[in-house]
């Protein structure tokens, strides 16, 4: 999903004082948003492990796993590769992506 890509090569190049002002806890709010989703479709009915808080620093690297695995669940779920759940739900990951880029300020 491209508009992963972009938003965690932005935090990536983000100094640690923008990080420390919120954007990290942005980027793990959505990293942990989107790796829920995709364990839902992957596990249904199982509790959703929580993305840990691995540190300012690897939050665009997990912004980057969450995202490439909700697009490779809901490519893997009924109804996938590219049928209308697997658009809507990516539709909905990328305004997550935008929403939190706008809050992030990048």
């Amino acid at each position: 999903m491209a508009a992963v890509d972009r938003l965690a090569d932005r935090l990536r190049a983000l100094p640690q004082s923008r990080l420390r002002a919120g954007a990290a806890a942005e980027g793990l709010a959505l990293a942990r948003e989107l790796s829920v989703r995709a364990q839902r479709l992957e596990e249904p009915g199982t509790p959703p492990r929580i993305m840990p808080d691995a540190g300012l620093f690897v939050v665009a690297d997990q912004v980057a796993v969450a995202g490439h695995d909700l697009v490779h669940a809901l490519e893997r779920a009924p109804g996938g590769a590219g049928g209308g759940d697997t658009a809507r739900g990516a539709a909905e990951a990328v305004v997550l992506v935008a929403e939190a880029a706008g809050r992030c300020g990048v």
